[in-house]
């Protein structure tokens, strides 16, 4: 269970007074109980307990997974990848987002908070990929706080341009396919222009003729993996 909080506004009418828009506002949060219900693969030696910590990375699925079906969330990605029997050397989580609804940001803030007081994680190791809906929710999650995590890989997404100095200091490696339709290629250019004319240094993929479904060639791509694992948050390799 994770927790958000929202201001609210309240406005009283008494009986028989005159009837009047105006303005007011109250300065309390009400606090609202956010189920997040998501896919976990723990690595081999895991089970085993001890003081060791593990890297964790959380993947973000596209709108097509939304719902209260997890084997939905399995479809693409590396769940996908789990279910065809490979073996990963991190913790794999794998929230899913209720059918109709977006990322909701602070939410996965709040999750990831009980995440790491619940798994032995190492917070330094904290990675986070995501595809279509899920490259946006990458893009913007790691605009929100860029210093929670070690690298991230936006799949087929988009974030603000203007915050991409936000990301200067973050590892970021993104993919994207040149004949998408339904994310443009120009909005994962535009994060990595705009990374770069910050001072960063992010990698970029764009696959020639590739359509929508850039995230299967991506996330088959072993050195994607690799790199992530090659990151430490503060820029330590």
């Amino acid at each position: 269970m994770c927790w958000a909080t929202w201001p609210v506004g309240v406005c009283a009418q008494e009986a028989g007074e005159v009837r009047a828009l105006r303005q007011a506002e109250a300065h309390e949060t009400v606090t609202i109980p956010v189920k997040i219900t998501y896919l976990e693969v723990l690595p081999a030696g895991y089970a085993l307990g001890g003081a060791k910590r593990w890297p964790l990375v959380i993947f973000l699925h596209g709108s097509g997974e939304r719902g209260a079906d997890l084997k939905k969330v399995a479809k693409h990605g590396p769940p996908k990848l789990v279910e065809a029997g490979r073996d990963f050397p991190f913790i794999l989580l794998s929230p899913q987002c209720p059918t109709g609804q977006w990322w909701d940001l602070a939410a996965l803030d709040a999750w990831l908070d009980e995440v790491v007081r619940k798994y032995r994680v190492d917070a330094d190791r904290i990675y986070l990929t995501g595809l279509s809906m899920g490259g946006y929710g990458t893009w913007g999650w790691a605009q929100r706080v860029p210093g929670r995590f070690a690298a991230i890989v936006p799949v087929c997404g988009g974030g603000d341009p203007a915050q991409g100095e936000k990301l200067k200091g973050l590892p970021v490696w993104a993919f994207h396919g040149d004949k998408d339709t339904a994310v443009p290629v120009v909005r994962t250019e535009e994060m990595i222009a705009a990374i770069k004319a910050a001072g960063g240094e992010p990698r970029v993929t764009i696959y020639p003729g590739v359509a929508h479904d850039s995230w299967t060639e991506a996330y088959a791509t072993e050195d994607v993996y690799t790199w992530m694992l090659s990151k430490r948050r503060g820029g330590a390799d």
